[in-house]
């Protein structure tokens, strides 16, 4: 055998390790790199050659990769996420089951403001995405809220950027520390679902940097997640998926991201310019893909060194993965744990809103309740699509007020199950329910005035739950959805009427993914829960809070506006758009509509809080906002400062009769200078331990000059300006209750010129 045969035999012969991936790459076929590149097509999304691949490995899973049994690439397994593991419960000629543990919805967990909690929820969610034989889970979301409208708001942590990041960290450092993967997603400016597989979203470059892609920025240099998930949409004019700026220029040259890039489940674009952008995978993978690949490289159009490099990344990605270490999994995880883990971090995303002459806790001797509102009977637990955990149950509220030692109102209880039975089978009948979309939320159910009269008499305290539900593929609607229904307001009108006029209270529960209108009825009841999705334990989650079990300590991380038209944003956004039919992915449209094509960013860095607070505009409820059953005073705030590095420090003491934990915001007002700037803006945030009654925490919130640098435009660079800064001590974003004045140095640190906008931006100036 001749010397340079024996070479390739023995390159051949070689299997992949961590150690050899440069020698894999050589060895490799121009056909098997570009199949190394393309996803095995899901059956779910139709049909291709490996078609049945990823349903064999796992049931329910959004995709694979592909392998090369000659040289030991194995498969890898992706599934979606983010509020548990979505795979089937079920399989074909198996008696066993395989739920998942159903976790509050991105809203409650940034909620909570409480980044090691949110760890120990990833750490359980990634138990089971371990324990199920899943390598990557298709999570976090962290879209910023541009818009209450959008669809997906419910997987999205917030409005602002530092909150995002800082919560999708402290959940892929939870994943990830049982050595498997999570893809954060989704890569970028993917803000509304409304055409979301064509929308131009076209924003000036430093909206771009400073709220948009900040998030993606510190998850990126403070988790290193596995993968990022490139969006749908374009970018001033460009597929994000097919962006170069963004997946080289910023993602890796800039934050230095090692990982891989995957699209989000588009099928066949343009896969050459993808390849040469730093997409390193292509799902949900479709043969012809591999075979443009071939095609382009053979005819120059594509390098092989862009080929080779995205397949460096891909076997670097492989070789960490647990199946390919053969990683003996249980199909066993700990659901029972989990399940106490969701119920106890739901309690501390929850919200206390209002709470008039102590309604809340529920006063001890109150046992018999009447139970309003037909999501107290149909609790939402989750969003729709593929941010939906196949679980094994719900707990409604009814259920769990009943654990908790509560009466609820049989006949009204037994209203409610007919009328719920009824408009199941209805929507059965009408087969509206689907895999992607799930069931719709029920309508509310009117009530006569004079059954509530009776109830008020007979019962000690009355409930009303309000409900809404939202999901991939579409945005929300204004009025139906983000305002309250005709019906809704008349219950709640009804309800405190008769109550109030026996001298008994009323406490109205929100079970939503996401803001909706308050302004016109919070004056109405006693106090207001706001719950968000909480998980598959929702009904006993609240139940804890109600009766005092869980002291609420929720703030929230979006503003509560008068009106949604309040949001700047408003006016660039697809309100009430009805366009074709739902294709369950999103729109196809050919025309060039404007908030349908492309959607104009003009209000610029003025999102949420940023706006409110700039144009003293009024609100319903301040970004950060959220009470106690306890209080606390503040004392000692400083500023301590080394070099570019600040370290806020304070002292919370709980000056109430219960325990309880409270959240510590610090909001920064720059020096006037050659940037027009907000009139604060967030830069970090903490959540004391739970502190008994009289205890208290010196606690620190760590910042740099880099933190406190905006992105300025004429010369591509971050720069933070000298001179004296205010830094605010908060417990919102309105309620301040220190002020430090400090010193920071100048800095500039250089970025490139990259997503320059094709198209002219009418930029908001509040000057």
């Amino acid at each position: 055998m001749g010397i340079a045969l024996f070479a390739i035999t023995q390159l051949q012969a070689q299997k992949l390790t961590k150690d050899n991936i440069d020698e894999i790459v050589k060895a490799l076929s121009l056909e098997e790199k570009a199949k190394i590149l393309v996803g095995s097509r899901n059956e779910m999304f139709g049909g291709g050659a490996a078609i049945g691949a990823t349903q064999a490995l796992v049931p329910g899973a959004a995709g694979t990769t592909q392998g090369i049994e000659r040289l030991g690439i194995t498969r890898t397994v992706l599934s979606d996420g983010p509020a548990g593991l979505r795979i089937s419960p079920t399989r074909p000629n198996d008696t066993n089951t395989y739920y998942a543990t159903g976790f509050p919805v991105g809203t409650c967990l940034a909620s909570s403001w409480n980044t090691e909690l949110v760890t120990n929820v990833g750490k359980a969610i990634g138990n089971e995405v371990l324990e199920y034989g899943v390598d990557v889970l298709l999570a976090p979301g962290m879209n910023i809220h541009r818009n209450p409208l959008c669809g997906r708001n419910f997987e999205y942590y917030s409005e602002d950027p530092v909150v995002a990041g800082k919560i999708a960290a402290a959940y892929v450092n939870g994943i990830q520390s049982n050595g498997v993967g999570t893809s954060i997603k989704h890569f970028a400016a993917n803000s509304q679902e409304t055409n979301r597989t064509g929308n131009d979203a076209r924003v000036s470059q430093r909206a771009l940097r400073e709220i948009y892609l900040k998030g993606f920025e510190i998850a990126v240099k403070e988790s290193n997640p596995w993968t990022v998930m490139s969006s749908y949409n374009k970018l001033n004019g460009s597929f994000t998926q097919e962006s170069y700026d963004l997946l080289t220029t910023i993602l890796r040259d800039e934050w230095g991201f090692k990982g891989i890039v995957m699209t989000d489940w588009i099928g066949q674009r343009n896969t050459a310019a993808q390849v040469h952008a730093g997409n390193d995978l292509m799902q949900p993978g479709q043969p012809v893909q591999s075979e443009e690949i071939v095609s382009k490289v053979k005819s120059g159009e594509l390098k092989e060194a862009d080929v080779d490099a995205c397949v460096k990344r891909m076997l670097e990605f492989i070789v960490k993965t647990p199946r390919f270490s053969g990683y003996k999994y249980s199909n066993k995880p700990d659901l029972k744990g989990h399940a106490a883990i969701t119920r106890q971090s739901a309690t501390e995303g929850m919200v206390l809103l209002k709470n008039e002459n102590g309604a809340l806790p529920i006063a001890s001797g109150i046992k018999n309740i009447a139970l309003f509102g037909i999501t107290s009977y149909d609790f939402i637990a989750g969003g729709t699509g593929s941010g939906d955990v196949n679980k094994a149950y719900v707990v409604d509220l009814m259920e769990g007020l009943s654990n908790a030692g509560y009466s609820v109102q049989k006949d009204i209880q037994d209203l409610y199950e007919k009328y719920k039975a009824y408009q199941n089978a209805k929507i059965n009948s009408e087969q509206t329910r689907s895999w992607f979309m799930g069931k719709p939320t029920l309508p509310e159910m009117p009530i006569a005035k004079t059954f509530i009269e009776k109830q008020a008499k007979g019962s000690e305290i009355a409930i009303i739950t309000i409900g809404r539900n939202a999901g991939e593929g579409r945005d929300r609607k204004i009025p139906d959805d983000f305002n309250i229904s005709n019906d809704e307001r008349n219950l709640l009108n009804d309800i405190c009427d008769a109550f109030h006029a026996e001298h008994k209270k009323v406490i109205v529960i929100l079970n939503i993914g996401g803001v909706i209108e308050t302004a016109s009825w919070k004056n109405l009841p006693d106090a207001i829960l706001c719950a968000w999705q909480p998980g598959q334990e929702g009904g006993n989650s609240v139940a804890d809070v109600l009766k005092g079990v869980a002291n609420p300590s929720g703030r929230l991380t979006m503003t509560f506006p008068v009106a949604c038209m309040d949001h700047p944003s408003s006016r660039n956004f697809p309100i009430n758009y009805m366009g074709p039919a739902f294709d369950g992915f999103g729109y196809s449209r050919s025309t060039n509509q404007k908030d349908v094509d492309y959607t104009n960013y003009d209000e610029d860095i003025y999102v949420g809080y940023r706006y409110f607070k700039s144009a003293n505009k009024v609100v319903s409820y301040p970004f950060g906002f959220g009470l106690s059953y306890t209080t606390f005073t503040y004392s000692g705030a400083k500023i301590a400062q080394a070099g570019n590095d600040y370290t806020a420090i304070v002292t919370v003491k709980n000056t109430g009769k219960v325990a309880g934990k409270q959240v510590v915001q610090l909001y920064v007002t720059a020096p006037s200078g050659k940037l027009e700037k907000p009139a604060c803006e967030l830069k970090a945030f903490t959540k004391t331990k739970e502190l008994q009654p009289g205890e208290s925490q010196v606690i620190t919130l760590k910042f740099t000059g880099y933190d406190l640098a905006s992105y300025d435009e004429e010369s591509q660079s971050w720069v933070t300006d000298a001179g004296v800064y205010n830094a605010k001590f908060g417990t919102s974003v309105d309620d301040v209750f220190a002020t430090v004045n400090f010193n920071a140095k100048a800095l500039v640190v250089k970025a490139h010129d990259a997503l320059k906008p094709a198209e002219k931006i009418n930029k908001l100036s509040l000057k």
